[in-house]
């Protein structure tokens, strides 16, 4: 029998993370400590992280849920306007589910067409584009909610909808025939008929900064025209990449408007939407190169933000955005400026477990055990 080089390297790296893993499996995993206190954690997997068997092994060990990173985004499902290639999704969701943890699905629309396939901008709309672009737009959400309607609970059904820098919903090759409200209207209401009793989320990056101020309020905006308008919305997803928000901040991690956040937050529960941490990590490109100094830093922003977080009964749901500093997206599309890797992640590069693993911990733990 041929075994490749990757297999043989994958292999012999997970025997030498054996001893750590066995060491952290002894301890209360995040997903045990969270269950405690009524929650639910995870992180997402995906892409040649779910390669790694020692990867998996750490997820496994840890969280309770698993979100696929890009293999239910449009652009991994629909290789054209025809086919549906399930493949990818299908090897993460019954990996999950064959280990014992929930699933959350990501996204059903990307509105972005930075993030589309490109076919959909290039597809033939025909005589009547309007009617052409909902029947594609329900035809996808309707496919794939359907098909994890019974292994998957929630949903990101519409994800980063908004322009952060002028507040304006974004315009895409699907909205411009159907309206950019409609089209996210059309989205959440076929979810809700393929997968009725999944939690249905609306998804952006939204922060605590004080610089955010025009994304929270344009964020109210959307969520109070879709209560008015019926839709069927559950929750915010509230991404959490904690930090400076395009890694550009002179010094520390921004300056953040607690008040702000906190009236933003009152808003989002007072409308009777559930809170979702959906894509916890850690910008630390403006921090010291001194690992000790930074991790430390990265920990307690993050500790603040949770306790935070989850003072509010409504939060009952944590994702990190990838568990190990090994895999995490940062590293390529926002390195640090002094060439040294980044440590957004609560394990680092070699499944260590960080302060910023402690951090949560102890956030879970001192989180009031709501009625």
């Amino acid at each position: 029998m041929l075994v490749d080089r990757r297999t043989v390297l994958a292999g012999a790296a997970a025997l030498a993370l054996a001893p750590r893993m066995a060491q952290a499996a002894a301890e209360p995993s995040l997903a045990r400590i969270a269950q405690a206190k009524g929650m639910c954690f995870g992180s997402t997997m995906g892409l040649r992280n779910f390669l790694d068997p020692a990867y998996r092994q750490l997820n496994a060990s840890q969280c309770g849920l698993i979100v696929p990173e890009t293999e239910m985004k449009w652009v991994a499902l629909r290789p054209d306007a025809r086919t549906f290639d399930f493949a990818a999704a299908d090897r993460i969701v019954d990996w999950a589910t064959s280990n014992g943890m929930g699933v959350r699905g990501h996204t059903l629309l990307w509105h972005s067409e930075r993030w589309m396939p490109d076919w959909v901008a290039k597809h033939d709309y025909g005589p009547d584009p309007r009617k052409e672009a909902e029947r594609l737009l329900t035809e996808h959400v309707a496919t794939v909610a359907r098909r994890y309607a019974d292994r998957i609970d929630s949903f990101d059904v519409v994800n980063e909808g908004i322009d952060p820098d002028t507040g304006l919903l974004r315009e895409t090759a699907l909205s411009r025939h159907l309206g950019a409200e409609a089209t996210i209207d059309i989205a959440f209401r076929a979810a809700r008929e393929a997968a009725p009793r999944a939690e249905l989320v609306y998804n952006d990056f939204m922060t605590w900064r004080a610089d955010d101020g025009r994304h929270r309020a344009a964020v109210l905006r959307l969520l109070e025209g879709m209560k008015t308008r019926g839709v069927p919305i559950d929750g915010l997803g509230v991404q959490s990449h904690l930090g400076s928000k395009y890694s550009d901040a002179p010094t520390g991690l921004g300056q953040v408007d607690e008040r702000a956040w906190r009236a933003f937050l009152d808003e989002v529960v007072g409308m009777g939407l559930n809170l979702l941490v959906t894509e916890l990590d850690v910008h630390d490109n403006p921090l010291p190169t001194a690992i000790e100094v930074r991790d430390r830093a990265v920990a307690d922003h993050a500790r603040a933000y949770l306790d935070l977080m989850l003072s509010y009964p409504a939060c009952k749901t944590v994702m990190c955005w990838g568990l190990s500093d090994r895999y995490t997206w940062l590293a390529g599309s926002r390195p640090r400026p002094d060439g040294t890797p980044k440590r957004p992640c609560p394990y680092d590069a070699d499944f260590r477990p960080k302060p910023l693993r402690a951090a949560i911990a102890g956030a879970f733990g001192a989180r009031p055990m709501h009625g």
